[in-house]
């Protein structure tokens, strides 16, 4: 580890940081997971939030998972040191994953809790305008979800003629396959 890597390791000892290729990881509890963004945020110089993301581990690995499906990874950036930290909380629900909103500490989480809850399902109490932001409105389900059919059972459309988004049901022939290799005259000649 980097002497600048284990100052702030050392800065964060009690939250059990974990080195792995030249990063820091904390995981914190669903319970704790607000007022530790506080901390990191007052006491630790981590003024930045950089993303915010859902993650699904349905199927993580060569093994089925153990454990909470569903968590929530920040990365976080602090400008006055030059550190970088990542935080990761597990919803302890899988069937109605829920965490504390941060959009209080850093409000440019607003836009990525919409997206992990659009997206994973992921609920973010006390967001002010916990809504879909990149599907649909009717949209049924939470596409980024690793049990999330392949191809669905309908499709959506803009029809300019009504002006405005339809759906249809999808019709998906099966379909064989194969390769279709297309040659230049000139490289069968050897150039």
């Amino acid at each position: 580890m980097s002497p600048k890597l284990q100052r702030l390791c050392d800065s964060i000892q009690d939250l059990n940081p974990v080195e792995r290729l030249g990063e820091l990881t904390v995981e914190v509890a669903a319970g704790q997971y607000q007022a530790t963004c506080y901390r990191l945020r007052d006491r630790a110089g981590f003024e930045q939030l950089s993303d915010l993301c859902g993650v699904d581990y349905a199927t993580y690995g060569e093994r089925p998972r153990e454990g909470p499906r569903f968590a929530v990874v920040l990365h976080l950036l602090s400008l006055a040191s030059n550190w970088r930290l990542r935080v990761r909380a597990f919803c302890p629900d899988d069937a109605f994953p829920l965490l504390a909103s941060v959009t209080e500490v850093w409000p440019a989480a607003q836009w990525f809790e919409r997206e992990a809850f659009d997206l994973f399902g992921i609920v973010f109490e006390g967001h002010a305008d916990l809504r879909r932001i990149l599907t649909d409105y009717g949209f049924v389900g939470h596409p980024f979800r690793k049990d999330f059919p392949l191809s669905g059972h309908v499709e959506m459309r803009y029809d300019p003629e009504q002006k405005r988004v339809i759906y249809q049901p999808v019709t998906i022939e099966p379909r064989e396959v194969t390769p279709r290799i297309v040659r230049e005259a000139h490289y069968a000649e050897g150039g």
